[in-house]
């Protein structure tokens, strides 16, 4: 399977993702993961996560997002690059 991201795993649940900028929007899709998650902002301008049946909300640097296990959810392409460090949490 082809991820709209490039990933460089840290440790065995750790991994560092980036979305490049000229990523089409129609590749990052709606989708849940088996596990919960907790992503880190590294670099974002005017990227959104939107979990389902919520309002799409800022990225914000620095802070960190959680995302519960089978909730579907999406990331919203903003201006340059996404660069999140994400925690699979099993």
């Amino acid at each position: 399977m082809n991820f709209p991201f490039a990933e460089k795993q840290i440790t065995k649940n750790i991994f560092l993702r980036e979305f490049k900028q000229n990523i089409s929007s129609d590749e990052l899709i709606w989708h849940l993961d088996k596990e919960d998650r907790e992503i880190t902002i590294l670099e974002s301008k005017g990227w959104k996560l939107q979990l389902d049946n919520q309002l799409p909300q800022k990225l914000v640097e620095g802070k960190t997002y959680f995302i519960p296990k089978m909730t579907y959810h999406r990331v919203i392409k903003g201006e340059g690059n996404l660069k999140i460090k994400l925690h699979k949490i099993t």
